[in-house]
């Protein structure tokens, strides 16, 4: 094998490697564990009913809906860029597309998603929160699963008015490194 060849190929496979070294570090300091304990208890009380959200899918398609989430439930109904639902719950979801017909079951124990339907959601234990980042008037935290942060990774985006936060973005990197971005709005 070439030194060109091998230092390609090894990038590649050493990727997820260096992602899920990335993915480990623990946060720390007073202001992290406030931030999290916050986000915690934003995700005992939150109850969106019927919330527009803005989708767009990791390759740049754009669609858009209701949102309804309480701690264990989610339900987005898309309007665009056609009716379609996903409904989950602690642990599994199912996605219907309403233009074919088609019916997706999927299990969440290895899926990002999955992170966000605990009831209550805890943010220790099997979900590590590996950044947390705080600039004027912002709170964003990032999650993974502690026994395998390759898995995928959510970015939670929170405004913070008057010590109240409200939940604006979700970011979620899959395991094949794919995003998808969903704006509240």
């Amino acid at each position: 094998m070439t030194p060109r060849l091998l230092g390609r190929r090894g990038l590649c496979l050493l990727a997820p490697l260096f992602l899920a070294a990335c993915a480990t570090q623990q946060t720390g300091g007073a202001g992290h564990t406030t931030a999290i304990s916050r986000v915690e208890a934003y995700f005992r009380t939150v109850n969106l009913q019927a919330v527009p959200f803005t989708q767009v899918w990791p390759n740049g398609s754009t669609g858009g809906g209701l949102i309804t989430y309480r701690p264990g439930y989610l339900d987005m109904r898309y309007t665009l860029p056609h009716e379609m639902e996903l409904k989950a719950s602690e642990r599994s979801a199912v996605f219907t597309d309403a233009q074919n017909g088609s019916e997706t079951h999927m299990g969440l124990a290895h899926n990002a998603l999955g992170l966000l339907l605990g009831n209550p959601v805890r943010l220790s234990g099997p979900v590590m929160v590996t950044d947390v980042q705080q600039p004027a008037g912002f709170v964003q935290l990032s999650l993974a699963r502690t026994d395998n942060p390759s898995q995928g990774l959510v970015t939670l985006r929170f405004k913070d008015t008057a010590g109240s936060l409200t939940l604006y973005e979700v970011r979620i990197v899959d395991e094949r490194r794919q995003l998808t971005q969903i704006r509240l709005d």
